[in-house]
């Protein structure tokens, strides 16, 4: 049987694109590896009667326009908000908080200047996110080198973008800029005087970026991270019922029911390709590489007028793509590509609920993002010391507590949290293996939860522990990192994964990409999938693909 799409890899993304391409009429197949669908949003359970999300492990990002097309809800998708967005208990017993029509008294409570500075700062930061985020469900414009009709099409691609990017007052130019060159630290000093209000701000800056919230460019980090929103409500986290699971077993119901068939237990070992011949005036000019289907480890054959990954880039083009495959530039390009995020992943069931030093009762406090990072310094300092340990000895933790929303996840008056920890090195120096210190660190991060919530350690019943190996073993994220690629200038918008490259297209004919290490990047949004969908359906069309 020959399949119009193959999709290697049922994560968030490959569904979203599956789903997109089965409603236009194709025929597609979807291979995942593992014995589940939705990559590194899944709910698992790591202990008995414990039940989490594995990896990722919150939603905001996930696109409203995904959502509706979708039709998720229907499939069993029921998203809650935070009732408090984030908590940062701090070390002198003081707490600082934000949360819609909370943040701006809380901020007075430190510095009555930032507090008069919030609302500005929040008007002309969701200026520039309105602005990019209006670009998440785009093509990029494409630097094409041949081909007239391309050019022009991606001309006036970089036009319309042009046109818009104008629109923009010169404030708000000047703070694009800023936010995709600066770093998150130099941004906040720029703003704020508080230790407390610049560290919640700035923790996005670090989350999945193996970096200081100093290096610069984080400060796009930190943008990126705000895009999102819950229930019709922007710069809202939330929780899905059931966990991260309950979102992509919803996306693979809607593809099921539009006709998609999805395999698991099935992995990808080679790209099939075939050289197809071009004839003018009866003499072969040149061959071109073509994707028609590929070879499973099992060894069997499966045929495709199109291939889709939704792999990290450097497993696509490392480990499935013959090198010879590619040009030579390309292939170097893709070896440069930096992967690796300073993440170290857990999961905990816990006896009861921790009360912090700061604010030991309970409280909708236990509902937010509850993050263990004083200040920009702090962040800065465990950058450092990771670089040069192979992990920070005062590392930054960011702990969800899910059940406290969702009652299904642990038994009755117990509870499930992720710990969300940083920094470590995404490959430890000097030969080590995280198989020998994973242990060590995950020891190191609940004792780092103890010191602002005595008895946390001894409420921990069970634990899974995600080094960043670990991650890359079971999720394909390379390094551990969460975003299939770091959120440089270097590799963003046109240039992600490699300029030339950034419209979803491959140097292979008839293989296409459409996960994170697309544009327009990391996090749970279906965004890469749904946008790499318009393009093959496209090329459908126009008879690109045959």
């Amino acid at each position: 049987m020959e399949y119009d799409v193959i999709i290697i890899g049922a994560g968030h993304n490959g569904l979203v694109c599956a789903a997109y391409l089965a409603k236009a009429g194709l025929k597609v197949l979807v291979l995942e590896r593992r014995g589940v669908v939705g990559g590194a949003a899944v709910t698992e359970e790591f202990h008995p009667g414990f039940r989490n999300s594995v990896a990722s492990y919150t939603v905001s990002l996930l696109n409203p326009k995904v959502i509706a097309d979708l039709d998720l809800p229907r499939h069993g998708l029921r998203v809650v908000e935070r009732r408090v967005s984030n908590f940062l208990p701090l070390p002198d017993g003081q707490y600082f908080m934000s949360a819609p029509g909370l943040t701006q008294s809380e901020v007075a409570r430190f510095s009555s200047r930032d507090a008069m500075r919030l609302p500005e700062y929040e008007r002309r930061l969701e200026v520039i996110a309105d602005v990019v985020r209006a670009l998440l469900l785009e093509q990029p414009p494409n630097l094409v080198e041949h081909g007239l009709t391309r050019g022009i099409e991606e001309a006036l691609r970089a036009a319309q973008l042009g046109g818009r990017l104008n629109k923009l007052d010169i404030t708000g130019k000047r703070d694009l800029l800023d936010l995709f060159t600066k770093s998150a630290g130099e941004w906040l000093d720029g703003w704020f005087d508080s230790d407390p209000v610049k560290a919640l701000f700035g923790f996005d800056s670090i989350v999945g970026n193996f970096a200081s919230p100093y290096t610069p460019g984080s400060a796009y980090v930190l943008l990126h991270h705000v895009f999102g929103e819950v229930n019709g409500k922007k710069g809202l986290w939330g929780h899905a019922i059931g966990g991260m699971g309950a979102i992509t077993q919803a996306m693979a119901a809607c593809c099921r029911e539009r006709g998609v068939e999805i395999r698991t237990g099935v992995a990808v070992k080679e790209l099939l390709v075939e050289q197809a011949a071009h004839i003018a005036g009866g003499v072969k000019v040149r061959e071109t590489a073509h994707a028609h289907g590929v070879i499973t480890d099992a060894g069997e054959t499966l045929r495709a007028k199109a291939v889709i990954s939704n792999l990290n880039p450097k497993l696509l083009f490392e480990r499935i793509v013959s090198p010879d495959q590619l040009p030579a530039d390309f292939r170097e390009r893709i070896q440069r590509y930096k992967v690796g995020s300073g993440t170290f992943r857990m999961n905990v069931a816990l006896s009861e609920l921790p009360r912090f030093n700061s604010k030991p009762e309970a409280g909708d406090h236990m509902t937010a993002g509850i993050i263990i990072a004083p200040s920009l310094a702090y962040m800065d300092q465990a950058y450092d010391d990771a670089r040069a340990h192979g992990w920070s000895r005062e590392p930054i933790v960011e702990m969800l507590i899910p059940s406290t929303l969702d009652d299904s996840l642990a038994p009755a008056g117990r509870h499930v949290a992720s710990l969300f920890c940083q920094h470590v090195q995404p490959q430890l120096s000097g030969g080590r293996s995280w198989d020998d210190h994973k242990e060590e660190v995950a020891d190191l991060m609940i004792a780092t939860v103890e010191k602002h919530a005595p008895g946390f350690a001894a409420s921990v019943l069970g634990r899974q522990v995600l080094s960043p190996l670990d991650l890359e073993r079971t999720f394909g994220l390379v390094g551990g990192d969460i975003m299939h690629g770091a959120l440089s200038l270097d590799q963003l918008f046109s240039a992600r994964p490699v300029l030339g490259h950034g419209d979803y297209r491959t140097p292979i004919a008839g293989l296409y990409m459409c996960g994170s290490g697309t544009h327009p990047g990391g996090g749970v949004t279906g965004a890469p999938g749904h946008n790499a969908a318009q393009v093959v359906a496209r090329d459908f069309r126009r008879g690109a693909i045959r």
